[in-house]
C-alpha cells in the first residue's frame, strides 16, 4: 500500500505561502505558512500533521493490541504533542486515556508500551517518544 500527499510553496520561506493536499482530499489545498508553523497564524503545519498522524496511528495500534490481549476497548482518546527544537523534531509525547472493561492498570501499561513502540508512525519517527496513560 502507498499513500501520498503533495505540497506547493510560493515565495520565500518567511514571506511565502503554501498549500497541502492529501490523496483522500481531506486536505485540499489547505494553507500553511511561516506564520502557521512558527507563530499563531491560520492554517496547518507539518508538525501538527505529524502529531495527528502519530495520535491516530498509535490509537488504532493500541486498539489492536488491547483486542489481541482479549479485551474490548470502549473508548481511547490520544493527544500527541510534537516538539520542534532548533530545526529538528526532537520528541513526540502521547497522552492517552482509555476505558476498557476488566483491564487492570499494569496490563494497560504493557499494551500502551507495545503500541508506542510498534505503531508504524512511532517506527518512522527518529525522536524520543513518551507517553502518559490513564485507564478510566
Amino acid at each position: 500500500m502507498k499513500r501520498f500527499a503533495s505540497a506547493n510553496w510560493q515565495g520565500t520561506g518567511k514571506e511565502g505561502k503554501g498549500t497541502l493536499t492529501s490523496q483522500s482530499t481531506v486536505l485540499n489545498k489547505t494553507q500553511y505558512s511561516f506564520s502557521s508553523r512558527f507563530e499563531d497564524g491560520i492554517g496547518t503545519n507539518p508538525e501538527e500533521l505529524i502529531a495527528a498522524a502519530h495520535a491516530g496511528c498509535f490509537t488504532m495500534k493500541l486498539s489492536f493490541v488491547i483486542t489481541g490481549g482479549g479485551f474490548t476497548p470502549g473508548n481511547i482518546d490520544t493527544k500527541c504533542t510534537i516538539t520542534l527544537d532548533n530545526g529538528a523534531i526532537t520528541s513526540s509525547h502521547l497522552e492517552v486515556t482509555a476505558s476498557v472493561e476488566g483491564l487492570d492498570a499494569a496490563k494497560f501499561a504493557e499494551f500502551v508500551a507495545d503500541a508506542e513502540a510498534n505503531c508504524p508512525v512511532s517506527k518512522l519517527l527518529n525522536a524520543t517518544i513518551t507517553s502518559d496513560a490513564k485507564l478510566v
